[in-house]
């Protein structure tokens, strides 16, 4: 038994960080999917073959239905809504809109947000060093954002702000709020059922966006720039679903239930490292100096963020 503690231990983590970093991939699809197709378009599509491949868990799931609260049931809808939903259309349109390794970047700041929200929803300590580094994360993080700091003072579209930085700022506010939101999930629900019913509840909210929008119907669903590259759209959108949606999820989960939270919370930088490997690499989107400088500094004014917080918080044992 104690051996296979220790073997759990030693190859936990090591899941968490291979889930991030496909996770990270994903700007490697969004990227040219944006040219294809409209982001809410993607998104839709997105969570139609994740839920595809989840069906087997949530059939197999599909009991444990009956016994959810109401209040579960609050926290899961506005989990899917938030962060499956309307947080992926932001982080889309971020990327089609802005510097995708600044937009990658600031989504770190996304640990800040969700500390914050789950002191204000279930009253949790904050450190007393949290306000220190959370400062200095989001000085950095304004930094990370402008690529000319010196012209901030004459305009802020001249100092390099784009519409893709509000987009990030945004998609991290939603995805924070979903993390907390997804706590109340778990304290409900098995873990398994609650990542199929967060996908089912992430379409139904795309469904309703793209009707809201008249975007639901076929020249909207399948554009011609998608009608005249139909193989490319198709082999995209499976490796979005698939290598950068349902896999990662699998193994994250699966590494997170073997890795006590302190150290999963650094296994977890590896998503940022493997977008800027893809979005620095192979898009060519490069930073200033300064800018990775800021974010060097917001990766561990976060990582100290992460570290103080697991000193008050009460430490939770792990999932047989």
């Amino acid at each position: 038994m104690e051996k296979r503690s220790l073997s759990a231990a030693t190859y936990g983590p090591w899941l968490v960080g291979l889930g991030a970093a496909l996770w990270g991939t994903e700007s490697a699809w969004r990227i040219p999917l944006n040219a294809l197709f409209d982001a809410k378009v993607i998104v839709f599509w997105e969570h139609v073959l994740i839920l595809i491949m989840f069906l087997p868990i949530l059939i197999s799931r599909l009991d444990e239905i009956p016994r959810i609260r109401a209040r579960t049931w609050g926290y899961l809808l506005f989990s899917g809504f938030a962060g499956s939903a309307v947080g992926t259309i932001f982080f889309t349109l971020a990327l089609k809109n802005g510097n995708p390794t600044v937009v990658n970047v600031i989504l770190n700041i996304q640990p800040v947000i969700s500390t914050m929200a789950a002191f204000l929803i279930f009253g949790d300590r904050l450190a007393t060093r949290f306000f220190p580094y959370a400062s200095v994360a989001i000085l950095a993080g304004i930094f990370v954002s402008v690529a000319h700091p010196a012209l901030i003072g004459v305009s802020f579209e001249r100092a390099g702000l784009s519409k893709g930085t509000g987009y990030a700022l945004i998609c991290a506010l939603f995805w924070g709020l979903s993390t907390v939101a997804g706590r109340g999930v778990m304290i409900g629900m098995s873990l398994r059922l609650a990542s199929s019913l967060r996908i089912v509840v992430g379409l139904t909210c795309m469904t309703l966006i793209l009707l809201a929008y008249g975007k639901l119907h076929g020249a909207a669903l399948w554009p011609a720039a998608a009608q005249a590259h139909a193989a490319k759209a198709i082999v995209l959108l499976v490796l979005l679903a698939s290598v950068s949606g349902g896999i990662p999820l699998l193994i994250y989960f699966e590494g997170l239930r073997l890795t006590r939270a302190s150290t999963a919370g650094y296994f977890e930088m590896m998503q940022t490292l493997a977008a800027v490997c893809i979005t620095w690499g192979f898009f060519h989107a490069s930073l200033y100096p300064h800018q990775v400088v800021a974010a060097l500094i917001l990766i561990a004014a976060v990582t100290m963020v992460h570290r103080v917080q697991q000193q008050v918080e009460p430490r939770q044992a792990m999932n047989a």
